[in-house]
C-alpha cells in the first residue's frame, strides 16, 4: 500500500475538486437575479435539440477518462493537462463572482416528447441558467482534445485523435443546441484555451514540469 502511495502520489492535485465544487455551488445558490445577460445574435438562429443531451452528458465520461488515462499512464501529460483545466475552472469562476452572469432563452421543455427532452428537463431543473460565462463543457473540451494531441503514446491511434475531435466538437455545440449557453460563453472558452494553451505547453513550463514529475517518479 505504501508503494502504490508513493507510485501515485500526483493524484494530490485532484483536491482542487474541494475548492472548485463548493465554490461553485456557492455561486449557483447565491447568483438568481441582478446578473449579466449573455446573448448574441447567433444564439437566436440556433435552434434548440433535445438530443445534443447526449454528447452534453458524455462530457464527463470524456473528461473524468483523459483525467485517468494520464494519472496512470503519463504524469508529465497529466500534470499539463490538470493545470490546464484547473487554472481555467478558476479563472471561470473569479469571472462568475466579481460578473454575475447567465442566460434567458431556455425553451420550454415537455418531458414527455422522448427521453432526450425528459432528460433535459431534469438538466434544466438541477441546473441553474446562471454561471455561464466561460464555457467549462467547452473549455475543458478543448483541454482533453489538446491533451490527446499532444500525447506521444497516443499520437500512433488515429481513431482516438479523431474520436476525441468528433467528441470535443459535439460537446461544444451540444451547449448552445441545449441552450446552456450563447455562443459567446463558448468564444469565450476558446479564447481562454487559447491563452493557457501558450502558457502550460510552453518550453520552459514543460521543462518546470518534467523536473517535479521526476522526483515524484523518484
Amino acid at each position: 500500500m505504501k508503494n502504490l502511495f508513493h507510485r501515485y502520489r500526483h493524484v494530490w492535485i485532484l483536491s482542487y475538486a474541494f475548492i472548485y465544487i463548493p465554490w461553485f455551488l456557492y455561486l449557483e445558490k447565491t447568483v438568481t437575479n441582478h446578473y449579466y445577460i449573455m446573448h448574441v445574435a447567433l444564439d437566436d438562429l440556433i435552434p434548440f435539440n433535445e438530443y445534443f443531451i447526449i454528447p452534453y452528458l458524455l462530457w464527463f465520461a470524456y473528461i473524468a477518462a483523459a483525467i485517468l488515462y494520464f494519472f496512470i499512464t503519463n504524469v508529465k501529460d497529466y500534470y499539463r493537462l490538470c493545470t490546464m483545466l484547473f487554472t481555467g475552472m478558476t479563472i471561470s469562476l473569479v469571472i462568475c463572482t466579481v460578473f454575475p452572469n447567465g442566460t434567458d432563452f431556455r425553451p420550454v421543455i415537455d418531458p414527455g416528447k422522448n427521453i432526450c427532452s425528459a432528460i433535459v428537463a431534469i438538466l434544466y431543473s438541477a441546473d441553474t441558467c446562471t454561471n455561464v460565462f466561460p464555457s467549462i463543457h467547452v473549455y475543458n473540451s478543448v483541454c482533453v482534445h489538446i491533451a490527446v494531441l499532444h500525447s506521444e503514446r497516443l499520437r500512433k491511434y488515429r481513431f482516438v485523435r479523431t474520436g476525441s475531435l468528433v467528441l470535443m466538437i459535439s460537446i461544444s455545440l451540444a451547449t448552445v443546441f441545449l441552450k446552456q449557453h450563447s455562443a459567446f460563453d463558448g468564444l469565450g472558452s476558446l479564447v481562454m484555451a487559447y491563452v493557457m494553451y501558450h502558457f502550460v505547453y510552453s518550453d520552459s513550463y514543460v521543462r518546470t514540469r518534467e523536473k517535479v514529475s521526476e522526483k515524484a517518479i523518484g
